[in-house]
């Protein structure tokens, strides 16, 4: 079939979820399907990716949306406009003239929007749209609003996340259908809109790049941490971690240490670094942190998606200890495939009984893998996705 992709992002170098779930998905589906690719760029500087992404690709147009987010010409959009900070953002007047020419140019099977705030870009067409949301952003943004204390900027925001509630829902109402990561995640999709036609597709992991380790336990041991700090949960978990669960873990582990890996720290984050606390930001590859390291611990407690790092570490053969929110939807149970815990301080017990149990640290490792292999493989995700491709491409809005 012949598919017209738009995503928010250059899908290289893999520096986020987005461009992982988007890269992995583009390799495999390039084998059956005629692609072309509309992605937004911030910078001049990303065209020397296209190459990477091109040999999966019919054709691949970048277009620049604006470079920095809080700029005058945005906040005024957002303050009188109809769109929230979030479409605007992603806003770009170049991508919509490039779909609308592809549009009547040629004639596409279907449209795959990856991510509902680049469907203003998609004119009005008779073309079926696959609109994936790889996390239902409104929850995420209605989240960080909630923890914020000073209560005429919560307010301001707060109508802010209403814009995204609204055009969110609208978007998945103009979509032949709408795929979710999880079925969380479809839930909530159903409870706002009950007709709405929702598929599963889940992100993966390459365990033929995450390859699982035979670990043993060692008595100073690295607790790991991975995320981009562009993401606010990201950031709230890691804040968290150190101030929260930290202290009481190396009280019992004197010898531990706490790496915490992701790009884009902010200066808050940097400032925690201490003699046991080790922060990096220029890893090139992830997978050195995985096997330098003992176990991942993961207090995320906002809403949405699922998260690459869970996969990449049971891929890995990390123990994971996490929250319910941290591994919603990936159909892993209790002390089987992780250890799920809510408070702070079960958490860092969670932690402390992993890192003093040869055996439960063993089992935790070995059936993690297990379920990542069996059900999060990039080839078997992008099988099931195309299926919903030939079911879309015959229905009409």
């Amino acid at each position: 079939m012949k598919i017209l992709m738009l995503t928010p992002y250059l899908p290289y170098p893999l520096l986020s979820g987005g461009q992982i779930r988007s890269y992995n998905l583009l390799k495999n589906l390039a084998k059956k399907h005629q692609i072309t690719l509309v992605a937004l760029i911030k910078h001049d500087d990303e065209k020397k990716y296209i190459a990477n992404i091109a040999q999966y690709c019919h054709q691949v147009i970048v277009a620049k949306r604006p470079e920095k987010p809080w700029t005058l010409t945005n906040i005024i959009q957002t303050g009188f406009g109809k769109y929230p900070f979030l479409v605007v953002r992603n806003y770009s007047t170049e991508a919509k003239s490039a779909v609308i020419e592809k549009l009547r140019a040629e004639q596409f099977d279907l449209i795959h929007a990856e991510t509902f705030y680049v469907m203003p870009h998609i004119p009005t067409t008779q073309t079926p749209i696959l609109l994936v949301e790889q996390t239902i952003e409104y929850l995420v943004y209605q989240h960080f609003v909630e923890t914020m204390r000073f209560l005429p900027l919560r307010w301001l925001f707060s109508l802010d996340v209403a814009k995204i509630r609204y055009w969110e829902e609208y978007y998945w109402k103009q979509a032949t259908r709408v795929v979710a990561m999880s079925e969380p995640d479809k839930e909530v999709m159903l409870s706002r809109i009950p007709p709405l036609d929702v598929s599963i597709v889940p992100n993966g992991v390459d365990s033929m790049v995450f390859k699982f380790q035979n670990k043993t336990l060692n008595t100073d041991p690295t607790i790991l941490f991975v995320g981009n700090f562009k993401w606010l949960q990201n950031r709230e978990a890691v804040s968290i971690l150190v101030n929260k669960i930290w202290p009481r873990i190396v009280k019992q582990i004197p010898d531990a240490k706490l790496w915490i890996v992701g790009r884009f720290p902010t200066p808050e984050i940097l400032a925690l670094k201490d003699k046991q606390v080790e922060i990096s930001d220029n890893i090139e590859d992830i997978r050195q942190a995985y096997q330098k390291s003992d176990m991942l611990l993961a207090p995320i407690y906002g809403p949405g998606g699922t998260r690459y790092k869970i996969l990449e570490a049971m891929a890995s053969g990390l123990p994971v200890v996490t929250t319910p929110q941290g591994i919603e939807g990936l159909g892993a149970v209790d002390s089987k495939e992780a250890l799920i815990r809510v408070s702070h301080e079960a958490l860092a017990d969670a932690t402390i009984q992993v890192l003093q149990d040869k055996k439960l640290y063993r089992n935790l490792a070995v059936k993690a893998n297990s379920l990542v292999r069996q059900n999060y493989s990039w080839k078997g995700i992008a099988t099931f996705l195309d299926r919903i491709y030939e079911a879309v491409a015959h229905e009409k809005n």
